[in-house]
C-alpha cells in the first residue's frame, strides 16, 4: 500500500497517468461532494473483488483516508490485492489541495 497526497494525485492525473479512484464513501456522503469518481460504498466493495483485482492504479479514498486505509490493508491481506494507493485525508484534503470550491458538510 503507498499514501499520496490529494495533490500528488491530481497532478498524476493532469500529467495523463491512467489512475483509477474508487470513492468508498456512502451514497449520501457523495451526494454532498464528488470529484466524479467510480463509487463503490465500502459496504458494497466485497461484491467487487473481481472488479478491483483487475484494475490498475487503484486508488481509495473516503472522507479523511481512514476507511480507505481499512480497505485497502483488508484487500492486500486478504485478496493479495497489492500496489492500491490510498489518498491521504480522502475528500477533505482534495478540497483543501485542489479544489477549494468543493462545499462539504463539516
Amino acid at each position: 500500500m503507498m499514501y499520496l497526497s490529494a495533490n500528488e494525485i491530481n497532478k498524476r492525473i493532469l500529467n495523463g497517468e491512467s489512475i483509477n479512484i474508487i470513492d468508498i464513501r456512502e451514497p449520501y456522503e457523495v451526494e454532498l461532494a464528488s470529484i466524479g469518481c467510480r463509487e463503490i460504498p465500502m459496504s458494497e466493495i466485497e461484491n467487487h473483488l473481481e472488479e478491483l483485482c483487475a484494475t490498475p492504479n487503484l486508488v481509495l479514498m473516503c472522507r479523511s483516508g481512514k476507511r480507505a486505509e481499512s480497505v485497502a490493508n483488508w484487500l492486500e491481506s486478504e485478496h493479495g490485492i497489492e500496489q492500491i494507493i490510498v489518498m491521504e485525508g480522502g475528500i477533505c484534503k482534495w478540497k483543501d489541495q485542489v479544489n477549494p470550491a468543493l462545499i462539504l458538510e463539516d
